[in-house]
């Protein structure tokens, strides 16, 4: 189990005031890492950090946008001169429109390839140069389903993260002789916050879900947590530029419902 403790690490998670961030820095928390959340908004990050602290994890918030890089630089510099280095790095922060492309204002086109895209190279870029230096580093980037398919009405957000699979193989080989292992995380369809108002019986959406995944359900935050371990452990030192789809087996099937035989 050694291979899984996280004791002694700082983790960086992008986003992480709530979702499947939260869920991800959690099951890092509890292997042992001291978490470092950043967010854009102050009530969500307040009450963020309350609920880490009641779980008597060690940890702390830091409000920034991550596509403005010079106030993300003094951010990361910020973040090191209170606590120390970065070892881990889950670049989870990430907003979708949904709209047909063929109405979609060019500027939200923008704006989600900007904060899932370009915001995610930022700070690999600024954590990246400061692993190099202190011999080696954990950066997982949280990918989608949608890095592998298209579907009507998130063309931007497809773009973002097909663009970010492509970021965590270049990284990846870039920085392999650096000690540095940059992985990725494709989440399926989680059952969380947003998706509760359909994820009831009747609901076309519910049933398609179910219906499409292998597993029969959808997915629960938790069931991240092991894989967030595993990408920023010692258990992954020679894993490199892959991406974990945790799915249910949507993935790895053509489609043939749950139910059938």
């Amino acid at each position: 189990m050694k291979l899984f403790d996280l004791t002694g690490k700082r983790a960086l998670v992008t986003g992480g005031t709530h979702g499947l961030g939260m869920a991800m820095a959690e099951g890092l928390a509890n292997a042992g890492a001291e978490l470092i959340i950043t967010g854009t908004t102050p009530s969500k990050m307040n009450k963020a950090l309350a609920v880490y602290k009641e779980k008597g994890f060690k940890v702390s918030g830091y409000i920034f946008d991550i596509t403005d890089d010079k106030l993300a630089a003094t951010k990361i510099a910020e973040v090191v001169d209170d606590g120390g280095e970065i070892d881990i790095l889950v670049n989870n922060a990430g907003i979708i429109k949904r709209e047909l492309a063929t109405t979609m204002p060019v500027d939200d086109f923008r704006r989600v390839i900007e904060v899932d895209l370009v915001g995610a190279f930022i700070i690999s870029q600024l954590v990246g140069n400061r692993m190099i230096k202190n011999g080696g580093g954990k950066i997982i980037n949280i990918c989608s389903m949608m890095s592998e398919l298209g579907r009507n009405s998130v063309s931007a957000y497809a773009a973002a993260k097909g663009g970010l699979k492509m970021l965590t193989r270049s990284l990846a080989t870039e920085w392999a002789k650096h000690n540095i292992q940059v992985n990725g995380i494709g989440p399926g369809y989680f059952a969380t916050s947003q998706t509760e108002p359909i994820r009831v019986d009747g609901h076309p959406f519910n049933e398609f879900i179910i219906n499409r995944t292998p597993s029969a359900r959808w997915g629960n935050p938790e069931d991240l947590a092991g894989t967030a371990v595993f990408l920023a452990s010692k258990a992954s030192d020679f894993v490199n530029g892959h991406i974990v789809y945790v799915d249910g087996g949507i993935l790895a099937t053509i489609g043939k419902p749950s139910n059938e035989i």
